[in-house]
């Protein structure tokens, strides 16, 4: 996935309840653990536990929201 991507070129541009969804980042599991510090298979962990908000592209790639990162980072646990 190209640096930077965002929400909508992943999604094709999808709207929520007819309204656009505002763009984000969507960050690799790699430098999720980077930012958190923790390992990678934390983050997936934290992923599929709700902990951590983002999605699952096709073949199973998981991506994480830039801004659920944020707010992780600003709640420090």
């Amino acid at each position: 996935m190209p640096g930077g991507a965002t929400v909508f070129e992943w999604l094709g541009r999808k709207t929520h309840g007819g309204k656009r969804m505002a763009q984000e980042r969507l960050l690799r599991p790699r430098e999720v653990a980077r930012q958190l510090a923790v390992s990678r298979s934390t983050v997936y962990r934290w992923f599929w536990e709700g902990k951590l908000q983002g999605v699952k592209l096709s073949g199973g790639t998981v991506r994480i929201l830039e801004s659920a990162v944020l707010r992780k980072l600003a709640a420090g646990d």
